[in-house]
């Protein structure tokens, strides 16, 4: 998996695993996986990149009356389900959308993340390495084959069995995706009940955005076969931890890694420095894109471990970013805000942008907090001069609208689609009533 692959290696692979179908898959503005399965007979219509789909029934697409859209697969992500039959298995592609004069499609997140990938190489650089550390839950399925509310187990931070009861999924899904190519470099209970962890290599951008992609539809479907639904959403239930997805942040030229100076203040470079700074100026801006949702907020609380306030430390665990100790090829910068429910390839693009801004404009970054900042007093926060995330997706929204960076790094379309559908998202939760309004009404009025 992400190997240069020929037509003819794919081709020896399909008869040697029996593959019968292929599915041809992308991922919308929200970051929902679609596809699109065809028959092997279809194959080489689908390498001719002539396989056509209707962009009009996908979020954030285009228009009905502008509607025919094309797949073009990747070839280097090709890979064999190996969960599915053995009396023929199932197979995909990673396409990119392009439109039908042969332009790529600028509503595409995969193609937006290679435009911004683009802009980096101008200014030198040859690879932005990504590691993520998607969590999830696991909730048992109920009698009609539904996700309850019930967890799967009452375990905590790297507990075993019999306490930690997803043990078994867990591995189960750890043996899929090696089998997909995936290397795995730990697995592991998470803090909150039923709350669990697998980490995975990190990669190139586009590569680990697919990645991400490819090891949330492996956790659930094998999540199901164990009677468990798995859910990336960032929190689930009050009064625990929510799930996030820290990002690790590297920029690389000619096999090196730029951030790393074994010379400079901690042994970081100017860059390194440069980055950091533009991805705390453009937090707040940013911050809807890689927390999307409604409940994404519920998480950035203060108490539950996930950042609220925008500062930085090389230590601290309290901060938005954090620098971890490695050093030499593994010096990164760790996101630490963004949660599982974000797009990755859109949530990589502003990432990115913000760096690149920082770089650019030779920016420095504010004196690092190096204390925890939840027990601060808002007026010791003041004077230390951090700020807070935005506390609601509406907020967030406002304040993405300010950023020009951010906006640039979406496109336009795909910034104004974005908007409109979580302005949508956001009325619809304004005027829901919801249980704990009649929980703490209904009685006393």
């Amino acid at each position: 998996m992400g190997d240069s692959l020929t037509g003819k290696e794919i081709l020896k692979q399909i008869e040697e695993e029996n593959v019968r179908f292929i599915r041809l898959q992308f991922t919308d503005m929200l970051g929902t996986i679609k596809n699109v399965e065809i028959p092997l007979s279809q194959l080489d219509k689908a390498l001719d990149n002539k396989m056509m789909f209707d962009g009009s029934s996908i979020e954030g697409f285009v228009r009905i009356e502008e509607s025919d859209m094309y797949l073009y697969p990747d070839l280097d992500s090709f890979v064999v389900f190996p969960w599915t039959s053995e009396k023929g298995k199932v197979a995909r592609f990673i396409c990119d959308i392009y439109n039908p004069d042969g332009t790529p499609f600028e509503g595409c997140p995969r193609y937006n993340l290679k435009r911004n990938l683009k802009k980096m190489e101008e200014l030198g650089f040859d690879a932005f390495n990504i590691g993520t550390e998607p969590e999830f839950f696991l909730f048992k399925l109920d009698e009609k084959g539904e996700p309850s509310l019930e967890l799967n187990d009452r375990g905590g931070y790297f507990d075993l069995a019999p306490t930690d009861l997803g043990e078994n999924c867990r591995r189960d899904i750890v043996l899929e995706l090696e089998e997909m190519g995936f290397e795995i470099e730990a697995s592991h209970h998470e803090v909150a009940p039923g709350q669990h962890e697998i980490d995975f290599k990190y990669a190139d951008a586009v590569k680990h955005a697919d990645d991400i992609q490819t090891f949330k539809l492996v956790v659930k479907t094998i999540a199901r076969k164990h009677n468990l639904h798995a859910t990336f959403m960032p929190k689930p239930l009050f009064g625990v931890n929510g799930s996030g997805m820290h990002v690790n942040m590297s920029l690389f030229r000619k096999g090196e890694n730029i951030f790393f100076d074994e010379d400079g203040d901690q042994q970081l470079s100017e860059t390194a420095y440069q980055f950091t700074a533009g991805v705390i100026k453009h937090a707040t801006n940013y911050t809807a894109v890689t927390n999307p949702t409604v409940n994404s907020y519920k998480r950035l609380v203060p108490g539950y471990e996930a950042p609220s306030y925008v500062a930085w430390s090389t230590a601290n665990r309290s901060p938005l970013v954090r620098i971890p100790y490695s050093r030499g090829i593994s010096t990164r910068i760790e996101v630490r805000s963004v949660d599982p429910s974000a797009n990755p390839y859109l949530a990589l693009s502003v990432l990115l942008a913000a760096g690149l801004d920082g770089i650019e404009k030779q920016l420095t970054p504010p004196a690092p907090v190096d204390q925890n900042i939840y027990v601060m007093s808002k007026k010791e926060r003041e004077e230390n001069g951090i700020k807070n995330l935005p506390p609601t997706l509406m907020l967030a929204l406002e304040e993405l609208e300010r950023d020009e960076v951010i906006k640039d790094a979406m496109g336009e379309h795909l910034y104004e689609h974005f908007v409109e559908a979580k302005e949508i998202e956001w009325d619809m939760f304004r005027t829901t009533v919801h249980p704990w309004e009649r929980e703490q009404y209904l009685n006393s009025y």
